[in-house]
């Protein structure tokens, strides 16, 4: 039991982080590699202090880790919660899929039920 409120709030320190479009790009960023915060920080129209708030809550999340090699404080990527995060949405896009392929054989039925009524009253015309 204790495990899953864990994981529960670990799914929401990453969804809260993911809520942010700044931290979302800074992510995407940190995909292609370790950086430093400045040049995380360039696209951005926001001070330092700002930017760094972000990494802070992008740290506290379990999704960005960083380093101290002398002056420089690379960022990378900690994958671990977002892959937690898709496992528990894979169960949500499952069930989407089962609803749409419903809906899909649903719509096929109709189709060939029209189908049939106008071959049917074609015929008597």
């Amino acid at each position: 039991m204790v495990q899953q409120h864990t994981s529960s709030e670990q799914l929401n320190a990453t969804f809260s982080a993911l809520a942010d479009p700044t931290r979302r790009a800074i992510l995407a960023r940190l995909a292609s590699g370790e950086t430093s915060v400045s040049e995380l920080a360039e696209p951005f129209e926001m001070s330092m202090p700002a930017i760094s708030k972000h990494l802070k809550v992008l740290q506290r999340a379990g999704l960005i880790e960083r380093g101290r090699e002398a002056q420089w404080r690379p960022c990378r990527l900690a994958a671990g919660p977002l892959k937690d995060a898709s496992d528990w949405l894979e169960h949500y896009r499952r069930f989407w899929e089962e609803a749409f392929d419903r809906l899909e054989d649903y719509l096929r039925e109709l189709k060939q039920e029209s189908q049939k009524k106008e071959k049917k009253n074609g015929r008597k015309k």
